[in-house]
């Protein structure tokens, strides 16, 4: 029986407009990430296929590297750098997508980290936005809950861990846990990027696409997911219930 069966239904329209808004911008964000990704041509099977066969049979594991060492430095550098606009956030992660893609693979590997820290950060500021503080341990863990969307190159199955995740005690072994459930999807979306990023010169054009559209996905599936839990907070209603609600209008629309 899920949560919505236990609970009574919602009637607050406040609550229900608020509902429509953040179904509203998934969509949208879905939207923008799969037509650009639609320009650079190709399956995710065509793009993966480009790569060599090592550095598939490793992306799993520098994928959790990359978050993991992503979640230290993201964090560190909220003392140094003050949060960032979306369209800032945007624009850098364009400009170090162009520039990996014009070192052709080598680029793209060094660069692959140092994008996956702007997005988490970028992430982090946008949980600060929606009043929660992304120093604590907690909130951290909800920020890389928001990768666990996979981005725009995959196809959405409707098991977004982001929405459907339930609440953890926060220790070392959740952190190891929840990267390694989020890796293996995200995985597979970065080395399609890897892979559209892996021709010098046309590969800083696919680069920055790709960055481009990455960012600006992540940063409005961020926006729901927070918007969501200020909404449970500010309406008092279960947050179970409000993600149940919000999962049906996905799936309705879908």
């Amino acid at each position: 029986m899920t949560e919505a069966e236990i609970l009574p239904p919602l009637t607050d329209k406040t609550v229900l407009a608020a509902l429509d808004d953040l179904a509203r911008r998934h969509r949208a964000a879905s939207g923008l990430g799969m037509q650009l990704m639609a320009y650079l041509g190709g399956s995710a099977e065509t793009l993966l296929g480009k790569l060599p066969a090592r550095l598939r049979d490793g992306l799993e594991g520098a994928t959790a590297n990359a978050l993991q060492t992503a979640f230290g430095a993201a964090a560190r550098s909220r003392g140094v750098v003050a949060d960032r606009a979306d369209w800032f956030n945007t624009a850098l992660a364009t400009a170090m997508g162009m520039a990996g893609g014009l070192g052709g693979l080598a680029g793209a590997l060094a660069e692959l980290p140092l994008t996956v820290t702007v997005l988490l950060r970028a992430i982090q500021g946008i949980a600060a936005e929606h009043g929660f503080d992304p120093e604590t341990e907690e909130v951290r863990l909800e920020c890389l809950r928001v990768f666990a969307s996979a981005g725009p190159m995959a196809d959405d199955d409707g098991t977004d861990m982001g929405f459907l995740a339930a609440r953890v005690t926060i220790t070392g072994q959740t952190l190891n846990g929840l990267i390694a459930r989020v890796a293996p999807r995200l995985s597979a979306v970065l080395g399609q990027k890897l892979a559209a990023q892996a021709a010098p010169v046309l590969g800083a054009v696919a680069g920055a696409a790709v960055n481009y559209s990455f960012t600006s996905y992540y940063q409005e599936i961020a926006r729901v997911h927070f918007g969501l839990k200020r909404l449970a907070v500010q309406s008092a209603v279960d947050e179970g219930l409000l993600r149940e609600e919000l999962r049906a209008r996905l799936i309705r629309k879908s």
